[in-house]
């Protein structure tokens, strides 16, 4: 009679259910992309071919998936899914055909198949012997050659982590930079409704009274003129504050430094500036630079009861410095929803950073980096950092 066999811990039968099942599972795999390949191939010249290939990667990455639950399941390889297929809004079926026949994670799905297929029926007659004639062995035969099996999921399923944390970040950014574009434009509305606008219909409603008391009573109409036009001052002054609110003019034509040297005289805190740039940067980044100064000098406005800020300005190798110091109360946060917190979360829409240095008692010094990029969108080297 023979001895009895040792019993066979769980990790163990599920590694051998691993590596007795794939191979049936490849081979009915590497035979569909086998006639997918060939039937795009062979479909390449004429409109159908590249659907087809489209369609088989996409089916490659729903395999991909299977696979990514069998070795998690089975092997307790923990795998992240890959980020959907992704295509550009409202582009159409052509760009979704482009965007699916760029697709890595299918590719790499289906080099998967390829490569698994030979291995999977070495694994499984060598497992299959071990079970019946080498007993004793299975576990460590089971273990070692299924950690081939765990290589080639982590290599060829694993989603990359760069990419995949930069969509993440791309995705996030979009929603960040929509939504304060449409908090702009909500403003701007808000503001042409209720001011501009509100004085315009009230000017043209009083220039009406004035054209019809012109022939009875010359005084009085003479005096609604003159209200009038003092209106029209006042209309002409909103729309000046919004336009500035908008894009300066001066930025447009001269530049940071004139731009901001304006910003800091609205500031009811004297301030010094310090602007270092042999060079403008694109219209965008001066843009950020200028609303992100602005809204920081509004801020010591409001709340640090400072008697001095500073502010500097200067390019190091490929990002603009902008750095804001004042010896105020200190405190600053970017607590949830506060002004900070969004000037931090439209700043890294750009691969920009805010750094707040705030104690309480202050002195309080905000920096914020920007990319660097000529105005003709090339990168070049600045002065040292600080």
């Amino acid at each position: 009679m023979p001895p009895p066999r040792a019993p066979l811990s769980a990790a163990t039968w599920r590694e051998c259910v691993y590596l007795l099942s794939s191979w049936l599972l490849q081979l009915v795999a590497f035979g569909c992309v086998l006639a997918w390949l060939f039937l795009g191939a062979l479909l390449a010249v004429t409109v159908v071919g590249l659907p087809v290939l489209a369609l088989g990667l996409l089916g490659c990455r729903q395999f991909g998936r299977l696979e990514r639950a069998r070795a998690r399941a089975l092997l307790g390889v923990e795998v992240e899914e890959p980020s959907p297929l992704r295509a550009h809004r409202g582009a159409g079926f052509f760009n979704w055909l482009w965007s699916a026949l760029r697709d890595p994670v299918g590719w790499r799905s289906a080099l998967f198949v390829v490569v698994h297929l030979p291995w999977a029926l070495l694994t499984f007659g060598v497992v299959l012997v071990s079970l019946f004639v080498a007993w004793p062995v299975l576990p460590w035969t089971a273990r070692y050659l299924s950690q081939v099996d765990r290589a080639l999921v982590r290599v060829l399923l694993s989603p990359s982590d760069e990419l995949e944390r930069r969509i993440a970040e791309l995705e996030s950014d979009r929603v960040i930079v929509t939504d304060t574009a449409s908090a702009d434009l909500r403003r701007i509305e808000r503001d042409l409704h209720d001011g501009a606008q509100a004085r315009l219909v009230a000017l043209a409603m009083d220039l009406g009274l004035a054209k019809e008391k012109l022939t009875q009573d010359p005084e009085a109409a003479a005096r609604m003129v003159d209200e009038a036009h003092g209106e029209i001052k006042l209309a002409l002054q909103e729309l000046r504050d919004l336009a500035r609110g908008i894009h300066p003019a001066v930025l447009t034509d001269r530049g940071l430094g004139p731009a901001l040297s304006a910003v800091a005289t609205r500031c009811t805190v004297p301030v010094t500036i310090d602007i270092d740039l042999d060079q403008r940067p694109a219209p965008a980044i001066e843009g950020i630079a200028y609303f992100t100064t602005s809204e920081l000098l509004q801020n010591i406005s409001k709340h640090s009861n400072a008697h001095h800020a500073h502010l500097e300005i200067w390019r190091t190798h490929h990002r603009l410095m902008l750095q804001i110091t004042d010896d105020g109360q200190g405190g600053a946060t970017p607590t949830p929803n506060s002004g900070l917190a969004g000037l931090a979360e439209r700043l890294t829409a750009v691969d920009g950073l805010l750094a707040i240095d705030s104690p309480h008692g202050g002195p309080t010094t905000i920096t914020a980096e920007l990319p660097w990029r000529d105005r003709d969108g090339k990168k070049h080297e600045g002065r040292a950092a600080r």
